[in-house]
């Protein structure tokens, strides 16, 4: 069958002539084949699933029973463009609130549909082709593909342990510097759990100054903080006059799927995305972001997120461990981020996590995510599903016999 005559219209961002045709599958596709094959093949076996990166949990009932009742209201039918006053009060009370970080609701904050309409709406405000943006990996992609489309470049800052994983700026080459726009961080990081310090931040902030670059705080797992009080990057001196930080309800509030976030800091870069935002959406329904507003006033539902993730992962630690895993809970995130096993019971041999990952699927049912971006690690999520405390032990019990039958050699 001949290609249809757009085929050669398709963008090269895209893949050109060529869209379509290619035989690489994404990872995260791979793991979906591999759940479906385990539970096929083996349906007496319960896939026990540490791959889901998302909540597990409803957004709070309250939260749920005010939507019900906004969404039958006809002021809220409306396009929303750029946000209602009401949520960007009520973000503002929350950074007040939980940072002592005060902002002008009318100037220096703007919703957005998720943190990633707002990661992908970014370069298309800094980026010229031939510029640069600076991205830590393993990481989040999206602000580096839209980079890409705009003509510009991505340059990847490795999270290695031997640097605490965080990025090692003074690594970065004088012409990668002299063209780079922005800086791209995300603490609590995706997915290594480490957290920022002040004097992370406040390096970060020197280095930005240095070299005339923008930073972008993505803070989707920030109220997900255990070593301390969360700490918005916007707190450090300084931090407002050189970026911005984007905030979401998923993690914290269980709003995933609601598509509700928020971006704050110098009020230049918030117009100017908002300006870039206006010609690609016409803003999240009145309704979410009414109710939005109730979650974020409600200081009990990010505490008690917190509470729910952080013992599960130190259960979690707790296993691995037992099972020769060199692991220790994360600084934040509901991740645990850990090196993954060369060698297994029977002679077995991997290379790469994702190979591993993909033998601890097909053949053990348990599901993680692989990452070889920076060294080879496991990415184990505790969103997965269970009723009570009770059933979180048992599915710890259930993992802990199957890990110790591979027997995992590091």
């Amino acid at each position: 069958m001949s290609d249809p005559y757009f085929q050669q219209l398709f963008a090269e961002r895209i893949g050109g002539s060529q869209y379509g045709k290619g035989t690489e599958i994404y990872k995260f596709e791979k793991i979906k084949r591999a759940k479906r094959k385990a539970l096929a093949e083996h349906p007496e076996r319960k896939l026990l699933d540490f791959g889901i990166g998302e909540n597990d949990e409803m957004a709070a009932e309250p939260v749920r029973r005010l939507m019900a009742a906004e969404i039958h209201k006809p002021e809220n039918r409306g396009y929303a463009d750029n946000g209602i006053a009401q949520f960007k009060e009520a973000a503002a009370r929350f950074m007040a609130r939980e940072f002592n970080v005060p902002l002008d609701p009318a100037t220096e904050i703007n919703h957005c549909i998720g943190t990633k309409t707002a990661l992908a709406m970014l370069p298309a405000v800094f980026i010229n082709p031939g510029e640069v943006t600076l991205m830590t990996v393993p990481g989040y992609p999206v602000a580096g593909t839209h980079t890409k489309y705009y003509g510009g470049e991505v340059y990847r800052l490795p999270l290695l342990a031997e640097n605490d994983f965080l990025p090692d700026l003074d690594s970065i080459p004088a012409d990668v510097r002299r063209r780079a726009k922005l800086l791209v961080l995300n603490y609590p990081n995706s997915p290594t759990g480490k957290v920022a310090s002040r004097e992370f931040y406040a390096r970060v902030i020197e280095f930005a100054q240095e070299n005339r670059i923008v930073v972008v705080q993505d803070a989707a797992h920030l109220m997900l903080s255990y070593d301390g009080p969360p700490l918005s990057f916007l707190q450090v001196p300084g931090a407002r006059e050189v970026g911005i930080e984007i905030h979401s309800m998923s993690k914290g509030w269980n709003m995933i799927g609601w598509r509700m976030g928020w971006f704050c800091g110098h009020r230049r870069i918030v117009r100017a995305l908002a300006d870039v935002k206006d010609n690609c959406d016409s803003g999240q329904f009145i309704a979410v972001q009414k109710a939005a507003a109730a979650a974020l006033d409600d200081a009990e539902i990010p505490r008690r997120t917190r509470e729910k993730y952080q013992r599960r992962l130190k259960k979690l630690v707790a296993t691995l461990s037992r099972c020769g895993f060199a692991c220790r809970m994360p600084g934040g995130s509901y991740f645990l981020y850990t090196s993954s096993p060369k060698a297994a019971a029977g002679g077995l041999s991997f290379a790469t996590a994702e190979a591993f990952s993909q033998y601890l699927i097909t053949e053990h049912s348990i599901c993680t995510v692989p990452w070889d971006d920076a060294g080879a690690y496991l990415r184990f999520s505790v969103t997965y599903e269970a009723a009570d405390e009770a059933a979180e032990d048992a599915l710890m019990a259930e993992t802990e016999r199957r890990l110790k039958q591979i027997s995992p050699e590091f």
